[in-house]
């Protein structure tokens, strides 16, 4: 038994361990999503930052010379502003960056727009007019070697984008061998160590299954990268890759929220991060938070108002958005549900209280007939003590005349008529407290039990065989019926006041309660 209980505590020492690395290891996602939750409700307040950046960049663009190439400049930054933020605005100004490269740059600073238009209209899903640009106004001969990388990654950018939207199996096949096409080409022209090289490269590995390799290429991109930087939001979105083509959602999901916090921070519309987190959460059965995030997702793109980014989100919106109204109709079900049950339950209880309260209205009727009738019952033992008190007075009356009697027959008789006097007083006395007697105890049958109750044990009265009540019982049943006075309890016991006195003052010394509140209790007697 010892043992288990060692094996038992080792085992669930080792668990505890194996839990605290693997949560050391996979940071808790929650804590990132309500920051998320949290930036989303703070996203009027991102937006009007990057407003007021972009109208401080037009306002400099305004003292500028027109012909100066800091004014060139000036519309190249305000073009990166909104390049994640809008795509119409966007675009407006690459045309004005174009329109002032004809006219006061170089055929360098031409072809330099033109390929940022074809990348630009290409990441929108404007594949006719970014490929009419490239065709027309690009031609490869005329782009020198420093704009190479940008050209090949342009022409790149075109078809892989074209290979995910077209619907047509063999026009797939050929943008497919294009991409790889000009990705060859760009490898070969790029410098290995540079951003794009590093991000090429990582694409690469992770296209082949490389995955510790991608990881490593993406450490050295994060070195010297914020979460306050658009870069950090796009390196650490493709971290995410990474680990999604590895198969661990943990790290997938946790890269995604720090990508797409970044982008909400940094307000920019146009992203992926968001919306791929969202299909994530929606698949593990979160879907109240899906929805909020691909709401808000959506929201963005409307801003950001670019083609293929309403194609790319369309799916899962229409998937989750069915999801959190199947969840939204069986809640409204429930609900109806519960009220049904609910108006079910006031009806029973309505019923119930209606119930309660006709038997409370019976029980009040009972109880007022119970009291009136305990009323007309203390009323009859008054009327009957009182009737009895009358008929104890008259027979303390008739036994004074008896006296009176036998004090004239001893005046004027013989011995032998104050014999026959005496014994006819005693008889008559004896056959009175008999009836007396009987009459008291058939009324309080439990009279002398009671009383003997008020006594100590070893003092208790106990009448003699042939009686019914003694003197001493006689007297407080006498008491019992409210008479109290010693004189007439004397004058119906024919004793003298004193002896009545003395029995009352014997028994009170007998009682086990107070002496002063023994004859009360005598009187409580039933």
């Amino acid at each position: 038994m010892k043992r288990c209980l060692l094996l038992f505590l080792w085992c669930a020492w080792g668990i505890s361990l194996l839990a605290s690395a693997w949560s050391g290891r996979f940071p808790s996602l929650e804590p990132l999503l309500r920051s998320i939750d949290a930036a989303m409700e703070e996203h009027t307040r991102y937006v009007d930052i990057r407003e007021q950046r972009i109208r401080g960049l037009k306002l400099r663009e305004q003292v500028r010379p027109v012909s100066s190439r800091s004014y060139f400049s000036g519309l190249d930054s305000i073009y990166l502003e909104y390049r994640a933020y809008n795509c119409d605005s966007a675009l407006l100004y690459l045309r004005r960056g174009l329109q002032w490269a004809e006219e006061y740059g170089t055929a360098g600073d031409c072809l330099s727009v033109r390929l940022k238009q074809v990348y630009h209209m290409a990441s929108a899903g404007m594949y006719r007019e970014s490929s009419d640009v490239l065709r027309e106004k690009v031609p490869r001969e005329a782009v020198p070697a420093a704009l190479l990388p940008d050209f090949y990654y342009s022409c790149y950018k075109l078809y892989d984008e074209m290979v995910r939207y077209t619907q047509d199996e063999d026009f797939r096949r050929l943008y497919a061998a294009r991409a790889v096409c000009y990705s060859d080409s760009l490898q070969r022209v790029l410098d290995a160590s540079s951003p794009l090289g590093l991000e090429r490269k990582e694409h690469a590995l992770r296209l082949a299954g490389r995955w510790g390799e991608a990881l490593a290429v993406n450490d050295r991109r994060l070195v010297g990268l914020t979460s306050g930087m658009p870069e950090y939001a796009l390196v650490a979105y493709q971290r995410a890759l990474i680990y999604g083509s590895m198969g661990n959602r943990a790290e997938e999901k946790r890269f995604l929220a720090l990508s797409a916090l970044t982008d909400i921070r940094l307000a920019i519309a146009d992203h992926a991060s968001l919306w791929d987190l969202a299909h994530r959460l929606y698949e593990e059965g979160d879907v109240e938070r899906a929805y909020r995030y691909i709401r808000f997702s959506w929201q963005e793109t409307s801003r950001y108002n670019a083609r293929s980014r309403y194609l790319q989100t369309s799916g899962i919106l229409s998937l989750i958005d069915q999801a959190y109204q199947t969840i939204q109709d069986r809640q409204a079900l429930r609900l109806k549900w519960s009220l049904v049950s609910i108006s079910v339950l006031v009806v029973l209880l309505g019923v119930a209280l209606s119930f309660i309260y006709r038997q409370m209205r019976r029980l009040s009727a009972a109880r007022s007939s119970l009291e009136y009738a305990n009323g007309q019952l203390r009323l009859s033992n008054r009327i009957k003590e009182e009737y009895i008190g009358r008929f104890l007075n008259l027979c303390s009356t008739y036994i004074d005349r008896l006296n009176t009697c036998r004090r004239s027959a001893v005046r004027s008789g013989g011995r032998q008529d104050i014999w026959v006097a005496d014994h006819t007083r005693e008889e008559e006395l004896k056959e009175l407290y008999a009836n007396f007697d009987e009459a008291f105890l058939k009324i309080f049958p439990d009279f002398i039990e009671q009383f003997n109750d008020l006594l100590t044990p070893e003092e208790r009265i106990v009448p003699k065989s042939g009686e019914l009540l003694n003197t001493e019982l006689r007297i407080f049943a006498l008491i019992r019926l409210g008479i109290d006075d010693s004189a007439t309890i004397a004058k119906f016991l024919d004793y003298s006041v004193n002896t009545i006195y003395n029995y009352r003052a014997k028994v009170k010394n007998k009682a086990c309660c107070p002496r002063e509140s023994f004859e009360a209790y005598v009187k409580a007697i039933q």
